[in-house]
């Protein structure tokens, strides 16, 4: 693995300044979050945008990498309530989905509105967060906090690149970890490192699904909490456990077949509730398109799929209960330039 290193930095900040990707620049949660025909009673949604919870951060970040970051886009956000107070985790990148991110905080009470946080919580320390540190997901337990996050480094010329061949899942320029911080207030983070082995990832393992029973509180099922990964680990779908969400184990473990839809993406979150288990879920439909759904599933055979129903919400960093209505948050549709949060809620 490349050391971290200022010049590296430098050199990444200047890739990702120059990118552009026309299928990821166009996207917009409405897509996959507004409404669909005949949606089950188990599904979660349909959602539309509420204006008054708008997230627009102002001026930038002290940068304590000193290579001159700044960003441009903030998406894939992840939202849990505490004592009243509605704590955001975003990424920012210098563009839409470029590389070099960050991962930033803020926090919203009906009285004050939003207000930006000590930012960045997380950036680039660790060598296989080289290429920067993504998607936030974070999830409360037994009174702690678990922020997990995508690590991003370059493959070319690692040992790394030939020790774990990735013939089912083949990779690109860069690698990605998830990663794992820790805290006790949703304010100071420690770092914990990488959580997935290269040897169950295979330099690929994106987005620590864990079920939540939608306050941002990690539910064990079976005794154990459930870790869902769909990206990666050499085209196998695997499921981690863990007794105390810092120390996991993996295996190979089908549990989502979505054939008579298309090809699967990602799995982008999970809510566990009324002895149900629903996964939301990214995939690409029969013509090609971008296309969101869910799946639902019973607590006492979490990896026996039930129903799948089209439309869903795509929302990476969880769906939660607010003021009596699921909710989530997403970036996709700020106008180019601007750094805007949009929050949807559903009907109910």
């Amino acid at each position: 693995m490349h050391p971290l290193t200022t010049a590296a930095l430098r050199d990444g900040l200047a890739r990702a300044l120059s990118h552009a990707n026309a299928s990821t620049d166009a996207l917009s949660t409405d897509q996959f979050s507004a409404g669909w025909d005949d949606r089950p009673d188990w599904a979660i949604g349909p959602f539309a945008k509420d204006e008054d919870l708008t997230f627009r951060p102002e001026g930038q970040w002290p940068d304590p990498t000193g290579i001159g970051w700044t960003s441009a886009s903030i998406f894939n956000p992840s939202l849990i309530e505490h004592d009243g107070v509605l704590h955001l985790f975003y990424r920012a990148s210098p563009r839409k989905e470029s590389l070099e991110s960050r991962i930033g905080s803020a926090v919203y009470t009906p009285r004050h509105g939003w207000a930006d946080g000590e930012n960045p919580v997380i950036y680039p320390t660790l060598d296989n967060e080289l290429l920067g540190v993504e998607d936030p997901k974070v999830y409360s337990a037994d009174g702690r906090y678990y922020l997990f996050y995508n690590g991003i480094w370059p493959l070319a010329g690692t040992s790394e690149a030939e020790a774990y061949p990735s013939p089912g899942w083949p990779l690109g320029e860069v690698g990605c970890d998830i990663n794992l911080a820790v805290s006790d207030d949703l304010v100071h983070w420690e770092k914990r490192g990488r959580i997935v082995p290269h040897e169950v990832s295979h330099l690929w393992a994106k987005g620590a699904v864990i079920p939540t029973d939608g306050t941002g509180e990690a539910v064990k099922i079976g005794g154990e909490y459930l870790m869902f990964l769909s990206e990666g680990c050499d085209g196998r779908a695997v499921v981690g456990r863990s007794k105390d969400m810092e120390h996991w184990t993996f295996a190979e473990q089908p549990y989502l077949d979505v054939s008579t839809l298309g090809s699967l993406h990602e799995v982008a979150c999970a809510v566990a509730a009324d002895g149900k288990l629903v996964l939301d879920f990214f995939y690409g439909d029969h013509d090609g398109e971008f296309a969101a759904a869910q799946a639902l599933y019973s607590l006492e055979e979490p990896f026996t799929q039930i129903a799948l129903h089209r439309g869903g919400s795509l929302a990476w960093g969880g769906l939660i209960r607010y003021r009596g209505r699921w909710a989530f948050a997403q970036g996709w549709d700020a106008p180019a330039g601007q750094r805007e949060l949009y929050v949807y809620r559903s009907e109910n």
